[in-house]
C-alpha cells in the first residue's frame, strides 16, 4: 500500500494544528471556555437570518458582501473600499499571511528574512503560528512583560530580538489569553515604528475602554481587525472583517475566496448593525458580571489580570490549574485551560450570565474549601 504520509508536504506534517477550546457533547454544561457572548442575538437579527431562509439557498451570496461593506463603513466613517469582510476574521488573518509575506528560504539575506517574517508579542492569539507556518514563514514570538503589558519600542529595540522590518505584525490587542488592554500611545509607538503591516487584531474591542481605529487613519499600513463573534452573538456564522488602506485591502481582495462569506451571515451582520442600542446594554450587563466575577475571584484568593474582555485570566490557589480545570468540570463548568509552560498556572474564564456567575462561584468557594481542610 502506498505511504499516503509521503504525498503529505514535509512542512504540513511538521505543523502544530490549532486547538480550539472543547466544544462539550454533554448536556447542561455551563460553557466558561470559549469567550462567546453569553447573550443570544437580538430579536430582529433572528428574524431577518428567519426571513432569509427561502428560495435564496439555491443561490451564491454577494460575492464582496457589498452592503455589509457600505454599513460598516459608514459605522467607522470610512469608505467600502477599505473594508474586506471575510469568513471570521481568521480567514482575513490568514489571507494577510499570503498577501504580505514571502516564504521563508535557505540562505536569505536579513532583508528577505523580515520580508519571510512574522512576529507577534508572545503570549497571544495561537492560531498566528499556525498560518504562519503553513505559509512556510518565519515567526518571531517575542514575550510580553510580566504583567502581559507590551514592551515599548525602545525596549524591543535594547532588547534586538524584535524585527522593525518584519514583514507582519500581529497585536491582539486587547490581549488574548491574559484580557490586558493596550493604550492607543503603546499601539501607536509600536505602529510608527514598524516598516511593515501591522494587524491589530480587536476581536474583544467592545469591552475595552479604548480601540485603534484611529490608527488606520494615521498610518497607512495598519489594518485593523474585527469580528462579529465575540461581543455580537454571531460565533455560528463566522463573520469578521478588516479596515485599512484601500491598496492593503485590495490585494487581500485579490487572492480571497469568490464566495467566502455565507448569505445568511451577511443577512445577520447586517441586521446586527442595525440594532446596535441591543448589544450595547448586553456589552453593560457583560462588563458588570466581569467586575463582580473580578472582585470575588480576588476575594476567594485568585489571582486576576486586569481585564479589558469578556473572560478573565487568573491564577487559582492550592491545587494546580489542571486540577482546578478538573474539578470544575466534575461541576459541570468548562473553563479553558492552556497546556503551554507560559500559561500552565492560569484559568481563562469567560464572563458568562449572572446566573452562570453565581454557579461557578459556588463551584469554587466548595473546592476551595475543600482544599482547605484537606478534603479531595
Amino acid at each position: 500500500m502506498k505511504n499516503l504520509r509521503s504525498l503529505i508536504r514535509p512542512l504540513v506534517r511538521s505543523l502544530h494544528a490549532y486547538v480550539p477550546g472543547e466544544q462539550p457533547k454533554i448536556p447542561n454544561l455551563i460553557k466558561l471556555n470559549t469567550n462567546e457572548n453569553p447573550y443570544p442575538p437580538s430579536p430582529g437579527v433572528l428574524r431577518a437570518v428567519r426571513k432569509a431562509v427561502d428560495e435564496r439557498l439555491r443561490l451564491y451570496p454577494d460575492p464582496t458582501a457589498e452592503q455589509l461593506r457600505d454599513k460598516l463603513a459608514r459605522l467607522h466613517s470610512c469608505r467600502p473600499s477599505q473594508v474586506i469582510v471575510g469568513n471570521g476574521s481568521d480567514e482575513l488573518l490568514a489571507l494577510a499571511v499570503r498577501a504580505f509575506v514571502e516564504p521563508a528560504r535557505i540562505g536569505q539575506t536579513a532583508a528577505a528574512r523580515s520580508r519571510a517574517t512574522v512576529q507577534f508579542p508572545w503570549p497571544c492569539y495561537s492560531l498566528y503560528p499556525v498560518i504562519a507556518e503553513a505559509h512556510g514563514a518565519r515567526t518571531q514570538a517575542i514575550p510580553l512583560k510580566e504583567n502581559y503589558d507590551l514592551p515599548s519600542a525602545s525596549a524591543l529595540r535594547r532588547g534586538g530580538s524584535w524585527d522593525f522590518r518584519a514583514a507582519l505584525t500581529f497585536i491582539t490587542t486587547p490581549n488574548a489569553p491574559s484580557g490586558r488592554g493596550y493604550s492607543l500611545s503603546q499601539l501607536d509607538e509600536l505602529c510608527r515604528a514598524q516598516k511593515g503591516v501591522v494587524v491589530l487584531d480587536e476581536a474583544y474591542v467592545d469591552f475595552a475602554a479604548g480601540n485603534a481605529l484611529a490608527l488606520t487613519k494615521k498610518h497607512p499600513h495598519v489594518l485593523i481587525a474585527r469580528t462579529f463573534s465575540k461581543a455580537y452573538s454571531l460565533c455560528f456564522q463566522r463573520i469578521g472583517y478588516f479596515i485599512g488602506h484601500e491598496e492593503l485591502i485590495a490585494a487581500l481582495h485579490s487572492i480571497r475566496d469568490s464566495y467566502n462569506v455565507n448569505g445568511l451571515g451577511q443577512v445577520a451582520a447586517q441586521a446586527t448593525l442595525d440594532d446596535l442600542a441591543y448589544y450595547e446594554r448586553n456589552f453593560s450587563r457583560i462588563l458588570a458580571t466581569r467586575e463582580r466575577l473580578r472582585r470575588e475571584l480576588i476575594g476567594l484568593g485568585f489571582e486576576v489580570v486586569p481585564s479589558q474582555t469578556n473572560f478573565l485570566f487568573c491564577k487559582p490557589p492550592g491545587p494546580t490549574a489542571e486540577e482546578w480545570l478538573s474539578a470544575l468540570r466534575d461541576r459541570r463548568i468548562l473553563v479553558r485551560w492552556f497546556r503551554l509552560p507560559e500559561l500552565a498556572r492560569f484559568l481563562r474564564i469567560t464572563v458568562g450570565t449572572d446566573r452562570e456567575a453565581g454557579a461557578l462561584l459556588k463551584a469554587v468557594r466548595d473546592i476551595v474549601g475543600r482544599s482547605r481542610s484537606g478534603v479531595d
